[in-house]
């Protein structure tokens, strides 16, 4: 018996040191590759904008908002600064049960219109649409009955006016010129049907009409930690994908898409968690099957600041939530998994969903475990293992503070040699311990799904004054 146990044991864990090596080399890779293509972006951009500074597509800002009356009205106000010439504003209020649609008919002095709305995407019923007289970019506000995220997408959608629509969250803030940047791969290739931008965390920044007058690293160390993540998953996955039209996920929180290829796919699934990968998979999934050339494109140096959750108990509801819509969004569309039609977005972007997103948590969960195991039996040189997984953590951070350098020197950010100090803490502490708690609460996912479907991941929001607290 003890030897069946002791072969178990080993091989499992033999397993989990090969995936966490060949983890190792893909990150290795990605932010290699990732750090080179920035460097070259970077040096096409003014190129770029003395070609195309002239020339925009007319855009739909889409803020979708459920609950948020403590930063509506700020969000709203940054977004009328945007150095774009041609975009309107709309805010889907959700079927809010506080005041975020009233403090937005107060600040704006909005008014209420009958306006006839083409429902091109199924949604719920709409209550009424408010429009504001006097702003310099036009404002309209949706009131709708709660359906969810995508729900409220879908209707934004079916109320714009324009052929192009940016999704982008209630809580965030865009940088002055975030639209024209995000825009940059459409006009310079009709084929593009969506462009992602880079997410970083609210908490770090101290903006005055859509410029960054000041960065730091945030005090508290769930929020800070995020930070580090938010550089590396960016660097590491987004820019070696977008090499081969590999990415199959936009953040919902700063995205733009063309609206009939959008519409002619079917738009946002109402009924997943994670609408934003859905979307992304989906028009790749539409794109090939009607064989229509197509990109989706990422673009590095358009930036949206979002908050990030500044509770343990809001992190792991969001990440919770982040992996169920994950887990859906494989499942609806797996028909790519080793499908030859869908070439290296099912070889290669496919796969490092499924092994190192989908699946990680628990080959990491169950490879601990099995470690600490074959310990308690004797079947395991504990000192070999301990430095490896010191070796692992060093290596991990290495990687990390390379990502968080990057983003740095990219947006010419200055900070304090006390926050470099605290940077590279944070990258330990996250790749020797924040990873493995995250790998745990994202294996419990599944409890409570059924519940969970139709649910916003609303979580503590404050005003951008209060970041510093």
């Amino acid at each position: 018996m003890n030897g069946w146990v002791e072969v178990f044991l080993r091989g499992v864990g033999t397993f989990f040191l090969l995936y966490l090596i060949l983890y190792a080399t893909y990150l290795f890779l990605s932010v290699l590759v990732g750090a080179w293509r920035l460097y070259q972006h970077d040096r096409m951009a003014q190129i770029r904008n003395e070609l195309r500074h002239d020339y925009y597509v007319p855009i739909s800002v889409l803020v979708p908002a459920y609950n948020e009356e403590v930063t509506i009205v700020d969000s709203v106000r940054s977004l009328m600064d945007l150095d774009y010439r041609l975009y309107e504003i709309i805010v889907i209020d959700d079927g809010s049960k506080d005041e975020t649609a009233a403090r937005l008919i107060e600040a704006f002095s909005m008014r209420r219109v009958e306006r006839p709305v083409h429902l091109r995407l199924k949604c719920r019923p709409l209550k009424a649409v408010y429009e504001a007289p006097s702003t310099k970019v036009k404002l309209t506000l949706v009131r709708k009955e709660n359906g969810g995220k995508g729900d409220s997408l879908n209707m934004g959608i079916n109320v714009s006016r324009y052929p192009y629509f940016l999704c982008m969250d209630a809580d965030s803030l865009l940088q002055k010129d975030s639209l024209k940047k995000i825009a940059q791969p459409v006009l310079e290739d009709d084929c593009v049907v969506a462009v992602g931008g880079l997410i970083r965390v609210a908490q770090c920044v101290e903006m005055e009409n859509g410029e960054v007058v000041g960065y730091h690293l945030p005090a508290n160390p769930v929020t800070c930690m995020q930070v580090m993540e938010y550089d590396r998953s960016f660097l590491a996955s987004r820019i070696l994908m977008d090499q081969f039209n590999g990415n199959l996920i936009i953040s919902g929180a700063f995205g733009l898409f063309k609206k009939e290829t959008v519409v002619a796919a079917g738009g946002y699934d109402a009924g997943t968690l994670g609408e934003d990968m859905e979307l992304v998979v989906k028009l790749h999934v539409y794109c090939r099957n009607n064989q229509q050339k197509y990109a989706i494109r990422y673009e590095p140096n358009a930036v949206c600041w979002s908050q990030a959750p500044t509770s343990l108990k809001d992190l792991m509801k969001q990440r919770r939530r982040w992996h169920l819509g994950l887990f859906q969004s494989m499942v609806l569309h797996r028909q790519i998994f080793a499908n030859p039609r869908f070439g290296l977005v099912s070889w290669i972007s496919y796969m490092y969903y499924l092994l190192f997103e989908l699946l990680s948590p628990a080959i990491e969960v169950f490879g601990i475990l099995t470690m600490v195991l074959a310990a308690c039996f004797g079947f395991l040189n504990v000192p070999f293992m301990l430095r490896y997984f010191l070796f692992y953590a060093a290596y991990g951070a290495a990687m990390t503070m390379t990502a968080f350098f990057q983003r740095i020197y990219t947006q010419n950010l200055r900070i304090t040699l006390l926050d470099a100090a605290r940077a590279l803490a944070m990258c330990f502490m996250e790749s020797l311990f924040f990873r493995y708690v995250l790998s745990f609460v994202r294996v419990t996912s599944f409890i409570g799904y059924r519940r969970k479907k139709n649910q916003w991941g609303a979580i503590k929001r404050v005003k951008q004054q209060e970041w510093k607290a």
